[in-house]
């Protein structure tokens, strides 16, 4: 499609523009020896570690510990999910103008206010439905907006030839390492040490994900 509009990305030039490379090659020369991309890889890790560990918990917590029914949790958790398409919405809205296309910005203010709403979930004392219910809605707006925002940041840190590989290494981390994760941690710590050893783990992990996202902020943009 370059060629017929005559319409080259950016970075591409005359010595480029032709060269042709392997799956191979891609995979090698672009995204396993990108230190970049493996930073955003590792903070996905946490970023689903949290998605995963609040959603998959939530019906278990609210009716041991917060007095919730059965119908009352179902209806928590599916304002949990359908909160994220907006929160996805204005992570991009922010990332693209106001911080112009940067995206570990946007990503890591939403990580701090995920911090806010998860204590609050946290410390709301039992009966009080509607402050639970608002907690879990703010952390779906506000952990969706960081799952998507980190594969378009992995996306913007190699060539259009490999942006493929780059979103799959980091969704790869996080579906395999976080979200496989959090279930069988959470029951675990949940077991030895309570409630209070999951929100621990999940509160870490947000300032994790703000630190490795952080250690980005001085890669390249290659896609514009």
């Amino acid at each position: 499609i370059e060629e017929y509009r005559n319409d080259y990305p950016k970075e591409a030039t005359s010595e480029t523009i032709e060269e042709e490379l392997s799956a191979r090659d891609i995979l090698f020369k672009y995204v396993l020896n990108n230190r970049i991309l493996w930073l955003i890889a590792v903070a996905n890790i946490f970023v689903y570690f949290i998605r995963y560990g609040v959603v998959d918990w939530a019906p278990t917590y609210l009716a041991a510990v917060k007095g919730f029914s059965k119908e009352s949790s179902r209806w928590a958790y599916f304002l949990y999910e359908w909160a994220g398409i907006p929160g996805m919405l204005v992570s991009g809205y922010l990332s693209d103008r106001v911080f112009r296309g940067r995206r570990a910005p946007a990503t890591m203010i939403f990580m701090t206010l995920v911090i806010i709403a998860i204590l609050v979930y946290w410390f709301n004392p039992p009966g009080n439905v509607l402050v639970d219910n608002l907690a879990l809605i703010a952390i779906g707006f506000l952990i969706y907006g960081p799952v998507m925002m980190i594969g378009l940041q992995a996306a913007d840190m190699v060539p259009r030839v490999a942006t493929g590989g780059a979103t799959g290494l980091t969704g790869l981390m996080g579906y395999i390492v976080g979200s496989a994760f959090a279930g069988v941690y959470m029951g675990f710590v949940v077991d030895h040490f309570g409630w209070t050893g999951g929100f621990i783990s999940l509160l870490a992990s947000c300032v994790l994900s703000i630190f490795f996202l952080f250690m980005t902020m001085g890669g390249k943009k290659m896609v514009e």
